[in-house]
């Protein structure tokens, strides 16, 4: 149960990490070196993995919380405005609410470790 405990609080930052590695291999498949500068997205997540700092991890977490929620009112308008739904549409929406919730949750996890920390 410690080791759970132990390696939970990196969860978050390895999911930011394979959206991230996902997204480079996504558009380096499509456009070739020009996806290379999406690397530096992951920068401060593999840095909180070598070196935790908590005003990082609190900035991380509040960065992704503000654009987690404008994701999710985005969803929710794209969501209420469909008028037919085909197979396509349907499997956007579900893959679309999935990764929008799971970043806000993530991004709350985030600023959860990091009030944790300071008392």
């Amino acid at each position: 149960m410690n080791l759970i405990q132990k390696y939970s609080k990196f969860i978050p930052y390895l999911y930011f990490l394979s959206v991230i590695v996902f997204w480079f291999t996504d558009v380096n498949r499509n456009l070739g070196i020009e996806a290379y500068p999406i690397l530096i997205f992951a920068l401060p997540f593999v840095w909180q993995l070598i070196k935790p700092s908590k005003q990082l991890n609190f900035s991380l977490g509040i960065t992704f919380v503000c654009l987690s929620s404008y994701m999710i009112w985005a969803y929710l308008s794209d969501l209420l405005n469909i008028i037919q739904f085909s197979s396509f549409v349907k499997r956007f929406v579900l893959y679309g609410g999935l990764f929008v919730f799971a970043n806000f949750a993530m991004s709350l996890w985030m600023i959860r470790n990091s009030i944790k920390k300071t008392f």
